[in-house]
């Protein structure tokens, strides 16, 4: 098993990248950010330049591309010209860029090859300090090789399907990742109904009482094993609660059996 290190990543997806937050992320101990090209209408990057510029050397910085306004592409072109433009529009250059969702229109294995390419070599070339890959479902992806990715970026949680868990484990394997990343630990908002109709407390070793959202977030990081998790919220007071999550352990064990529950009740193709 991957050894977690317990790292929280302020995700951009959901926000309105408002100054406060971040500033109150920092001073929470944050000093990771995510986002994408395409985020906030494709005004990511303009809209952190713009207002706060002189916040993001705090931190460090990944994004993604592969999402333009006319769609999403694996063009080799298209990518190499998007990694370049990253740094014009951010005001600096990212601390990695990742391929985002490449399992749309489930390539070939060339095609994911070379778009991987064209982003280790972006790497190289000092467009970003480091490259990797972003999948939303990893499962097409599977039997598919590419340059070693410095990050991979998966779905982690409570709600995601033991198919999507077993293909990123698979991916991980083959892929040897430097650092895996997991994003969406809520399956979209604490607000889900799915989290007043069970307490994920009892995925944690007994301990002083944590909420229900700080162990849904806690057991994000086994499932799978990852290195961080992003997570996104304009809520200051939401973001104080994730960061005390760290305190508490994950219980391995109900894991461990959990995973078997899942798997037992993996529907029949």
């Amino acid at each position: 098993m991957r050894t977690t290190d317990r790292n929280v990543i302020l995700g951009l997806y959901r926000s309105g990248h408002a100054r406060d937050v971040l500033e109150a992320a920092f001073d929470l101990g944050i000093t990771r950010l995510d986002t994408a090209s395409n985020y906030l209408s494709h005004r990511s990057h303009e809209v952190l330049k713009r207002g706060a510029g002189d916040l993001l050397p705090k931190f460090s910085v990944s994004t993604k591309v592969g999402y333009f306004p006319e769609g999403h592409s694996l063009d080799s072109d298209r990518l190499r010209a998007g990694a370049e433009r990253v740094a014009k529009d951010l005001g600096r250059e990212p601390d990695a860029v990742l391929l985002h969702n490449p399992e749309q229109g489930c390539p070939a294995a060339e095609t994911l090859a070379q778009a991987c390419t064209v982003l280790a070599e972006a790497a190289r070339a000092g467009l970003c300090g480091g490259w990797g890959v972003s999948s939303w479902d990893p499962r097409p992806l599977v039997g598919l090789g590419v340059p070693r990715p410095d990050i991979l970026m998966i779905r982690s949680g409570l709600l995601v399907s033991i198919d999507v868990l077993e293909a990123t484990e698979v991916l991980v394997e083959s892929w040897r990742p430097s650092q895996v990343w997991g994003m969406s630990p809520f399956g979209g908002s604490v607000a889900e109904s799915v989290w007043g109709r069970f307490d994920p407390r009892l995925f944690l070793k007994p301990s002083r009482s944590p909420t229900k959202v700080q162990a849904a977030f806690r057991s994000a990081y086994r499932l799978p094993a990852v290195d961080a998790v992003a997570v996104g919220t304009n809520d200051v007071g939401h973001l104080r609660e994730l960061i005390d999550a760290m305190a508490y352990d994950v219980d391995d064990q109900v894991i461990r059996e959990y995973r078997r529950l899942l798997r037992a009740r993996r529907q029949p193709v």
